[in-house]
């Protein structure tokens, strides 16, 4: 989940790290490091702490060197911390590196290199002493270490190494976390993803698993495990997006909720137009599929409890399997259409999933965001939401794509849905925020918030759990109405806000508020028809969840901010879950 990213060329080095890295900042932002190599020496900064901070602090610029590598860290072994930070460094200080994974088998590989000071609680410090080990006394070259690197590590890893001794190489090397080189004249650069150097160059190599490169700024060479040179070819891609800016709002998170109608047009015309042969052919895939199984992580796991949903009204055999255990519950053969849905197109648990699905002959598709990612070069054929870069952790506009486009396959599939007024619907949410803040006021101070649906509403309500929990840091569970009284009911005391989700008049939906209500429970009906705190202005239709999630998202926003919380950047968590 951490972002990593290189380069190397005849210009000071660390302005191109610094901007290239806040570009990855989403990825995670405990702690950031940079190192270069001048004055025959490598030279590190690295601090706790966001990019801003930290550079305010120790002025990454004050790096000099045409060559450097940098990182922006998302924890997994060892505390926030300026030593667990990278970049990590052999003890003679010859080799630095960056790494993006986990080694499962530190702790054993740790054991062997005992005569080494590790300064920090991190695996991936492991990384640099192994490398140190290999190469003293010239008992191995740095591409034979690499190869033996392969074939001791357990685990995933993206790392960019820097040797003292070469100062004009950068050597990459790639299992599982994403990778890629961008090419430029007189220039190399080396990230987690496209978007990192997009604003540079629109040609780039992917690595591929078990691969690895030595990259000069004229020059790249390409191994796999075995240390084989092979051949790689340029891609050119294209990528509209910008670096997001927040402009008037105060939060890029309530700034991408307000562009939801925008994009949503965006997908529509895309769908109409230039995707239009591969929505033809998804929807021909799934009439003729034996069985539709989604597999999505998170967010994107909510909206595919919705597409299975959609596709049950329409007789179609559908269901979803959270990724971290789709191995374990998936039933996945030759006649079994996965449907991947992903923001980022690098989520490791999808991935693994998909390897499954791989290996089982099973035909792969599926929607995502970002363009190039992983996920997408692993599928027969792709369809992008076109939600736009989303700088807020949780996932809000990309999410009401994801839903929409499955409500488009439905409705192609005879779902009975009205499309055509979605876009006009989700602006007259919006422009009910103020009537959401009040709501927001009355509760923002509890510990605990039920949100409880059936059928098309029980997934929006996990959805707006989700965010509750994530943003607010309100202890918040999304279920079904119907296992209410199976437990949770003796949860509820007086004055614990309930949200009840009703679509239409749903006689099992109105029964459960009253029970919550009849305990002294705080409840907040959401309805298109039922008199309640919110009314949602649309058919008995499919529409009705996407339009309550945006009820959510705004509910969240406000409580958030009435307990001057960090929005975009909630504790713990990153946007691209790159790690399993």
């Amino acid at each position: 989940m951490c972002g990593i990213f290189g380069f190397i060329g005849n210009e000071d080095a660390s302005k191109f790290l610094l901007e290239g890295i806040k570009r990855l900042e989403y990825r995670g932002y405990d702690s950031v490091g940079m190192a270069t190599i001048f004055e025959n020496g490598i030279h590190i900064k690295k601090d706790k702490g966001n990019i801003d901070e930290v550079h305010k602090k120790h002025n990454f610029l004050s790096l000099k060197g045409n060559t450097g590598i940098t990182h922006t860290r998302w924890s997994t072994h060892g505390k926030v911390s300026k030593e667990n930070a990278h970049p990590h460094s052999s003890c003679d200080g010859s080799i630095v590196l960056v790494h993006n994974g986990i080694i499962e088998n530190y702790q054993e590989l740790k054991e062997k290199l005992k005569n080494h000071a590790f300064k920090s609680e991190t695996d991936t410090e492991v990384i640099v002493h192994y490398f140190e080990e290999k190469l003293k006394n010239n008992k191995k070259n740095i591409k034979e270490a690499i190869v033996d690197f392969f074939n001791d590590i357990e685990g995933t890893f993206a790392i960019l190494l820097l040797k003292k001794d070469e100062p004009d190489t950068i050597y990459a090397i790639k299992r599982d976390s994403p990778l890629v080189l961008g090419v430029l004249d007189g220039k190399k650069i080396i990230a987690s993803d496209i978007y990192a150097f997009s604003n540079l160059t629109n040609r780039a190599i992917f690595f591929d698993n078990n691969e690895f490169a030595a990259v000069s700024k004229d020059s790249y060479h390409f191994y796999n495990k075995e240390g084989k040179e092979i051949e790689k070819e340029i891609k050119k891609f294209e990528w509209s997006q910008e670096k997001s800016e927040k402009k008037e709002y105060s939060h890029y998170m309530i700034k991408e909720i307000m562009e939801e109608p925008l994009v949503l047009e965006r997908l529509f015309f895309s769908l109409e137009n230039e995707q239009k042969e591969n929505f033809d052919v998804l929807v021909d895939l799934i009439k003729k599929s034996r069985k539709i199984l989604f597999v999505a992580a998170g967010t994107s796991y909510h909206a595919s409890l919705l597409g299975a949903y959609f596709l049950h009204q329409c007789n179609i055999e559908a269901q979803t399997l959270i990724a971290s255990e789709f191995r374990n519950f998936a039933t996945v053969d030759s006649k079994t259409l996965v449907i991947a849905i992903t923001q980022s197109g690098e989520t490791m648990d999808v991935i693994e999933a998909l390897k499954y699905c791989q290996e089982k002959n099973a035909k792969i598709v599926s929607l995502v965001n970002v363009p190039y990612s992983t996920i997408q070069r692993m599928s027969e054929f792709s369809i992008n939401i076109l939600a736009g870069q989303e700088v807020c952790v949780a996932a809000t506009k990309s999410f009401i794509n994801q839903v929409s486009l499955l409500l488009k396959l439905a409705e192609k599939l005879g779902y009975n849905v009205n499309l055509n007024k979605l876009k006009q619907e989700i602006k007259d949410v919006l422009a009910q925020k103020n009537k959401i803040k009040k709501i927001a006021d009355e509760i923002y101070m509890k510990n605990d918030l039920y949100i409880l649906g059936r059928g098309l509403s029980y997934p929006v309500a996990r959805e707006i759990a989700l965010k509750v929990k994530e943003i607010s840091y309100i202890h918040a569970e999304g279920m079904m109405g119907g296992e209410l009284k199976h437990g949770t009911l003796a949860l509820i005391e007086n004055g614990t806000p309930v949200i009840c989700l009703i679509s239409n008049n749903d006689c099992d939906m109105i029964s459960n508020t009253k029970e919550v209500e009849s305990r002294g429970a705080n409840v907040i009906i959401v309805s298109n028809e039922y008199p309640g705190s919110f009314r949602i202005n649309t058919e008995n239709d499919g529409k009705f969840g996407i339009l309550a999630v945006i009820f959510g998202q705004l509910l969240t926003y406000y409580m958030a901010l009435r307990r001057n919380l960090p929005i975009d950047k909630p504790r713990n968590l990153a946007k691209s879950v790159t790690v399993k």
